[in-house]
């Protein structure tokens, strides 16, 4: 059956008040969409209920990651807080720009594993430059720390010597004990139950002196072994290689295949190596997790 509404203007009128009856009903059925939760971000403190704010405060502070590298508001009176590899960058762009040696980046890293009171081992003393940064590390007021020095030959004992004598007092330079012995029996020299924090090598010839007498493969592989055994977790084995002398290549290698053999559980080895100067000395650093 049809129904015309336009016939009679009363039936118009009912029927649009029948419409509007029902929509008013259907409204009450529905539910009105859920307000917005509060943003992490409103600018209106009181949009926040206490509940609320008590429950992000405590999720807040279980997933907070304190870092020591915070920057600071330009209003803060905080004070930057010193890099924990301090002077390290300096001398890293100073070698890749070809300003600085790689002894200077040996040094630098050294300063960031060594600290006050510690001992450590200068394999290679050398003419004494290597020892006597060692010194600079861990002399302190309490004259805990100690430098044990080695070297096969006499000039460079006395060379190491001399430049102590000129560059550090009296109390500083009892710190530092020399021995006329091979690197290999460095063991020997540590107390029973004392862990070595360095162990540096300069491997090659002695400069200014007779280079016939330079460190060999074997001898380095066993001192490197012995090295392994009495660096404390934290420590580091810094060899410097140089490769432009007779024997010194393969020297390298030997030192090289001995880090690639260190498990990775437990230690961290890399190099530095200029690629278009053949006859650079390669820094080899041994860091014991």
């Amino acid at each position: 059956m049809a129904y015309n509404i336009c016939a009679c203007p009363n039936s118009y009128v009912s029927l649009a008040h029948k419409i509007a009856k029902l929509r008013n009903n259907f409204k009450l059925f529905s539910s009105a969409p859920p307000p917005p939760p509060p943003s992490l971000f409103s600018s209106n403190p009181r949009s926040f209920s206490r509940k609320t704010s008590i429950l992000t405060h405590a999720g807040a502070q279980s997933d907070v990651v304190t870092s020591q590298f915070e920057v600071p508001s330009p209003n803060s009176s905080t004070k930057h807080t010193e890099s924990p590899f301090s002077g390290l960058e300096a001398v890293m762009t100073g070698y890749i720009l070809g300003k600085k040696k790689s002894t200077e980046v040996a040094h630098a890293v050294w300063k960031n594993v060594v600290r006050k009171g510690d001992l450590v081992i200068d394999a290679t003393c050398g003419n004494g430059y290597d020892t006597l940064a060692m010194l600079k590390l861990i002399a302190d007021d309490a004259r805990r720390g100690r430098v044990y020095a080695m070297d096969l030959q006499k000039d460079a004992l006395e060379s190491t010597s001399s430049l102590l004598d000129r560059s550090v007092s009296t109390h500083e330079r009892e710190l530092v004990e020399l021995y006329a012995m091979c690197h290999t029996k460095m063991e020997e020299l540590v107390p029973k139950g004392d862990t070595v924090r360095l162990v540096a090598f300069n491997l090659g010839y002695l400069p200014g002196g007779d280079k016939k007498i330079k460190t060999e493969s074997e001898t380095t592989l066993l001192a490197l072994e012995a090295a392994k055994r009495i660096v404390a977790p934290g420590g580091l084995i810094s060899v410097l290689a140089y490769i432009g002398h007779s024997g010194g290549r393969e020297e390298f290698e030997k030192v090289q295949s001995f880090a690639a053999e260190l498990p990775i559980d437990s230690w961290v080895c890399c190099k530095l190596q200029m690629l278009n100067r053949p006859s650079a000395p390669v820094l080899v650093l041994l860091s014991r997790k």
